[in-house]
């Protein structure tokens, strides 16, 4: 007796830039009986993925491995699975995002953070610690501060802008929802709710298991050693909301 009458899993993808919230998504997303979400398909040291070797394959043989031989946990029946790949991750592979918005039938959660210096800042600070993610048994020692330069911050602001009008353009909105880093934090029932809605798994109440834990507290100004000097620098610019230290910029996050 063989399963071969029973479809397979429908694929999604998780697009973002980095820092914004995509591993806690991963988390949420996880606890749903019928979804599994694999991590990061392009990131060499993911140990989610058994194939050491696999980004040795070309990009199609890379998404049929994602898809149509993904790595399987015994304890689901996974009607949908995804990874997920951050900005930066497609410039090693140039022809990855073509190939990703060619794959049949692919759903789309784009994950978009309101003020991507924090997303910057985080990174920054990720880089320089080698800690990439907390959880609750780890020690509260605060990230280092870091200093920004104009132009880094310039390159990174338009690198995402640019992603993000490049993922709007290149799937339909019907196949395409993009969640707010900010709302998930805020509302992530709410959040859910649409996604298990937009993938067509049946709803699942929320219940708050998360095990990761917001790496850095204090707001920008305190975080960003020459931040007041990049606040004049941005001031009269497009950017400069990202520059805006009141209520808003003291929102609750996981990096």
């Amino acid at each position: 007796m063989t399963d071969s009458h029973i479809p397979p899993p429908a694929p999604f993808v998780i697009l973002a830039m980095p820092r914004t919230g995509t591993h806690y998504l991963e988390e949420l997303l996880n606890a749903h009986p019928n979804v599994l979400s694999n991590g990061e398909l392009l990131n060499p040291y993911a140990t989610t993925w058994p194939d050491k070797h696999r980004l040795l394959r070309c990009d199609r043989e890379l998404l049929e491995l994602a898809y149509s031989c993904c790595p399987a946990q015994s304890d689901k029946k996974a009607t949908h699975v995804g990874c997920k790949v951050n900005e930066p991750q497609f410039h090693d592979r140039p022809g990855f995002f073509a190939e990703l918005t060619r794959w049949p039938g692919l759903r789309v959660i784009l994950v978009v953070r309101e003020n991507t210096l924090e997303s910057l800042r985080s990174l920054i600070q990720a880089r320089q610690t080698r800690q990439w993610l907390k959880f609750r048994s780890d020690n509260d020692a605060p990230p280092p501060q870091v200093r920004l330069s104009t132009a880094d911050c310039e390159a990174y602001f338009k690198a995402a802008d640019d992603f993000h009008a490049r993922v709007a353009r290149s799937f339909t909105k019907s196949n395409m929802l993009e969640i707010e880093y900010e709302c998930l934090l805020r509302e992530p029932a709410t959040c859910l709710a649409a996604i298990w809605e937009f993938l067509g798994v049946p709803a699942l109440r929320f219940s708050s298991t998360a095990t990761l834990q917001r790496q850095e507290t204090r707001p920008l100004e305190q975080t960003i050693e020459n931040f007041h000097e990049l606040r004049r620098h941005f001031s009269h610019g497009p950017y400069a909301r990202f520059f805006d230290v009141g209520e808003r910029g003291r929102a609750v996050a996981i990096d």
